[in-house]
């Protein structure tokens, strides 16, 4: 007590002393401010004011398991028109982009000479029927022997080989459909004298179209013939079509260690085209996950982390995080469902600090 006194006199002298302008020596500095200090009254500690942020809940949903690969459309079938012999155009009987059906006529080379030959191919067959005929009466009479009826017979096993090699090379004349599809665009003109194997216009049959993609080789025994799949088409924004995978190669490609898939996808209306870019999404199988939106990630390094807000506090919490889709993000470990995530004034938030939540965390 006699201390406390003897320094609030002390205090009181220097502040009387300093109103006078009395000059206060050194060494009693230091005790005079101890005093001051002892004798001002405290002053309160100021509070840190509440971060506003949005918040949005974690949620669980039915989430199909699955893999995302890219890929590209091919033709069902495909086909270059070429002649198998050398010949002039006589005619074009289809329209480039148009559909055409199977066995349908589309070139026809100038025929007058392989015309003429089945023409006198049939002749000479209508000739040697006539003789084996008068040989098997005159033989069966005993007029001829059995060497000449026999003889006879085989002149005209030759003559109907020459009418069918004459109708063979005939019949290549006139090049066909080998399946209903869609004619392409054509590089030859009618009068154009064309080479045996020369390209003439591609044929492509679109409906259905395969889809070829590939998937890491982990993957291989999850993936089988009548797996179920979606394809997304960067040329059909908002567009999904559903296909089917027929076909598993038995080769593993050494060099990148995956997988080549082939599926079928229905093209009904014609609006998918062989040469499109495809994302395929590979589907496994179906449970339930908890998603929320990736704006809720804070990253530090290679760790992943989200604000939760509790009684108008925010925690940071480290989570496990799986797939990415369509700005949200599979939470594996770390939050439940119906946990309030920090999502908008992440930059302003601390781990334990305050924050008012200005929307209502849908």
């Amino acid at each position: 007590m006699k201390k406390a006194a003897l320094l609030a006199a002390i205090a009181a002298g220097v502040a009387a002393g300093a109103a006078l302008g009395v000059f206060v020596p050194r060494w009693l500095a230091p005790v005079a401010t101890q005093a001051a200090s002892a004798a001002a009254p405290a002053q309160p500690v100021s509070k840190a004011a509440p971060v506003r942020v949005e918040v949005s809940a974690v949620t669980e949903i039915p989430f199909a398991r699955g893999l995302s690969a890219v890929g590209s459309l091919r033709s069902d079938e495909a086909v270059m028109l070429r002649p198998e012999v050398a010949g002039r155009i006589q005619s074009i009987e289809f329209k480039e982009g148009q559909p055409v059906k199977r066995g349908q006529a589309l070139i026809r080379l100038d025929d007058s000479v392989p015309r003429a030959e089945l023409a006198q191919a049939r002749a000479n067959l209508a000739l040697a029927q006539s003789h084996y005929r008068r040989a098997v009466a005159l033989q069966a009479k005993g007029f001829v022997s059995q060497q000449a009826r026999d003889e006879s017979a085989s002149t005209l096993k030759v003559q109907e080989a020459a009418v069918a090699l004459a109708q063979a090379r005939l019949d290549k004349m006139t090049i066909s459909a080998p399946f209903a599809g869609f004619a392409g665009l054509r590089s030859v003109s009618v009068g154009d004298y064309v080479n045996q194997g020369q390209d003439l216009a591609p044929l492509e049959a679109i409906d259905p179209l395969k889809v070829d993609f590939r998937v890491p080789e982990m993957y291989l025994s999850k993936v089988g013939v009548g797996q179920q799949l979606t394809l997304r088409l960067d040329a059909l924004p908002g567009q999904e079509r559903p296909g089917l995978v027929y076909a598993v190669s038995p080769l593993v490609d050494a060099g990148g260690r995956s997988i080549l898939l082939r599926a079928t996808v229905a093209n009904a209306d014609s609006l998918l085209r062989p040469g499109m870019f495809a994302r395929v999404q590979l589907l496994f199988n179906q449970d339930k996950a908890l998603v929320a939106p990736e704006a809720a990630l804070s990253p530090s390094g290679e760790t992943q982390y989200v604000y939760r807000v509790k009684d108008g506090v925010a925690e940071r919490r480290e989570v496990t995080i799986g797939e990415r889709r369509e700005g949200k993000v599979e939470i594996l470990t770390g939050v439940a469902a119906g946990d309030q995530l920090v999502v908008s004034g992440l930059q302003r938030v601390t781990d334990g600090g305050p924050v008012q939540v200005v929307n209502n965390g849908a």
